[in-house]
């Protein structure tokens, strides 16, 4: 069994860091995402998030990336 808490990208608090373990979702969507950056293996850094499900902002290596809330909660992270 895994033992790994995944959690989805809204979940993380600011400041928080986790590793991108799956993204659920189309293949269009992977591909947006894999364009970013934002790939399995990643490390990324949740930056902010707006209230009431507005954006999320991460940052991915050495750039801030701003994504939807709903393609966000389909990012799953394990917490650092």
């Amino acid at each position: 069994m895994d033992n790994r808490k995944l959690i989805s990208l809204p979940m993380m608090r600011p400041g928080q860091s986790g590793r991108v373990i799956q993204i659920r979702g189309g293949q269009g969507m992977i591909n947006r995402l894999n364009s970013m950056g934002i790939l399995p293996g990643k490390k990324i850094t949740k930056v902010s998030s707006m209230l009431m499900r507005g954006p999320v902002t991460i940052q991915v290596d050495r750039v801030r990336v701003a994504i939807g809330f709903g393609m966000a909660s389909k990012i799953l992270v394990e917490e650092e």
